[in-house]
């Protein structure tokens, strides 16, 4: 058991991360559809806080769905359901697409993005949710965490006006733009990879009004948190944890 030492009056409880399955993880939710989405849904019926994540291009993975877990599962002084629905209907992208090392799979992965725009993702969030508060009247807020792809997302749907959530964090986020920050005004975190642009991590960080953390993980790959993260790897695997544990710590702290 991983734990975390006491910070702002939570006790080392709030973050006890059961231990992490490099390999055949078991999930410990299920599929159910919400507004016509395929969604992977974790954690309590009871839970009085929702997360909502937006996964990265590559869909549902094993490290992904882990993740979710651990954000269901790990905090002992609030419970939450985690939602994870399928942005793609299925057209998620082949990961063996990665890298983008040869003239077809620059042109492939151009036209998946062209398919998948995150501005179509954040229209139908505010709708998504209020289908959320129907399937679940227990949660009383929402908060939004996305990946790679997915972070774009959260910093658009979180600097819209039409904003359904209280919290949001980032992580290893794609298409870092300082200009998105300046109309966030929820608590923000941002857990960026080695390979973000730290010029661009930095100014969007000086841009955020709110309570924020923002954190590069210098020797970490874009992706460790979800779909690319080698988990075979003992430095991945405590940098895997050590990002979910700080993402709970500052919605613990930050998400009222």
């Amino acid at each position: 058991m991983s734990t975390m030492p006491a910070t702002h009056s939570h006790s080392e409880a709030c973050c006890n991360v059961p231990p992490v399955v490099s390999t055949g993880y078991t999930p410990k939710g299920s599929y159910d559809n919400i507004h016509d989405f395929k969604t992977y849904a974790t954690g309590p019926d009871d839970a009085t806080r929702g997360i909502v994540v937006v996964f990265d291009i590559f869909g549902y993975f094993d490290q992904t769905i882990q993740g979710a877990d651990i954000l269901a599962n790990s905090d002992a002084h609030h419970k939450y359901k985690v939602v994870m629905p399928d942005w793609f209907k299925g057209d998620a992208c082949p990961i063996e697409w990665y890298p983008p090392n040869t003239e077809q799979k620059q042109k492939d992965l151009g036209a998946w993005f062209g398919k998948h725009p995150p501005a179509e993702v954040v229209d139908v969030l505010p709708e998504y949710v209020t289908a959320l508060n129907a399937r679940y009247p227990s949660v009383k807020s929402w908060a939004v965490l996305g990946f790679c792809w997915g972070g774009k997302v959260v910093s658009l749907a979180t600097s819209s006006a039409l904003n359904p959530f209280k919290a949001a964090a980032v992580c290893h986020p794609a298409m870092v733009e300082p200009k998105d920050a300046a109309a966030i005004k929820v608590p923000f975190i941002m857990l960026a990879s080695g390979e973000e642009p730290a010029d661009k991590v930095k100014e969007f960080e000086s841009k955020l009004e709110g309570p924020k953390h923002v954190e590069i993980f210098e020797d970490q790959v874009h992706g460790w948190m979800a779909a690319r993260g080698d988990l075979s790897k003992e430095r991945s695997k405590d940098e895997y944890v050590r990002g979910y544990k700080t993402v709970l710590e500052f919605f613990g702290k930050h998400w009222e």
